[in-house]
């Protein structure tokens, strides 16, 4: 990968990517650069195989504070097809994130303030501190959670998306965890060790069921059954018992082992 400005990534020898948003001296707020770095990180992430899952956290003292205000200035001053363009930028952005083929974790301290609301709900889980500050505040200066209200509703429902949009008030990690966006929250001195702890958690998992079981996961949605997706949920549990993983992880539980991901 090249070398990037406003981010940095770092794969382990066990797969482990981490991505860190790295402009602590703006908050690691979006700007286009951001985005289009994102982008070109989780579309050459995505066809690694090799990655097993992802990790995302941001330098200094916040998460992120959303868009960067030199940013929008230069946004106010584009017409609407400009505006668009730069909108399906940041789609294009969640929607990578959102269906990366392996899992990703978001981890939050300080502040997450918009779009980075949206990049904790388009991870498949999310852990922060006590008292990091959430924020939908985009009605505040007169705009909307664009994009990112799809993948806000899928984490918190529609009640609390309509509650926390509309006002734009501010809450709390705890609060986060309440209505569902952070799987679970810790002290700021807690966190490091948190991280690790989920890390060594989703290790024990095997990469392929991982993969198979996110994309099912997809597929099945909120979970209204029709018999096109039962005939696909019995295919992908026929299909894993027999693949080598799928073998491997069965063969290691009879005989009482660890299995060789391990």
């Amino acid at each position: 990968m090249n070398t990037f400005s406003t981010i940095e990534l770092q794969v382990s020898p066990k797969g482990i990517a981490t991505i860190w948003l790295n402009r602590p001296e703006k908050n690691n707020a979006l700007n286009a650069e951001m985005i289009a770095e994102l982008i070109s990180v989780f579309q050459h992430l995505k066809d690694n195989e090799a990655v097993r899952f992802l990790v995302l956290r941001g330098r200094g003292k916040h998460f992120s504070a959303g868009a960067d205000l030199t940013w929008m200035q230069a946004s106010a001053a584009l017409d609407y097809a400009a505006n668009l363009k730069d909108a399906h930028e940041l789609g294009e952005l969640m929607s990578l994130l959102s269906h990366l083929p392996f899992p990703t974790v978001a981890v939050v301290h300080g502040g997450a303030f918009g779009g980075a609301v949206g990049l904790t709900a388009c991870c498949d889980m999310a852990i922060g501190t006590s008292d990091a500050v959430f924020s939908l505040s985009e009605v505040r200066i007169g705009l909307v959670p664009g994009v990112i209200s799809p993948y806000v509703v899928q984490a918190i429902g529609e009640r609390a998306s309509r509650r926390y949009a509309l006002t734009g008030e501010r809450f709390t990690g705890e609060r986060a965890r309440d209505i569902g966006l952070l799987a679970a929250t810790y002290e700021a001195i807690q966190l490091d060790d948190a991280v690790e702890q989920w890390i060594d958690l989703l290790l024990q998992n095997s990469p392929q069921a991982m993969r198979v079981c996110k994309a099912l996961l997809q597929d099945v949605g909120s979970g209204d059954l029709s018999e096109e997706l039962r005939q696909r949920t019995e295919k992908v549990i026929a299909g894993i018992r027999v693949s080598d993983e799928g073998q491997e992880g069965l063969s290691a539980f009879l005989q009482e082992r660890k299995p060789a991901w391990v």
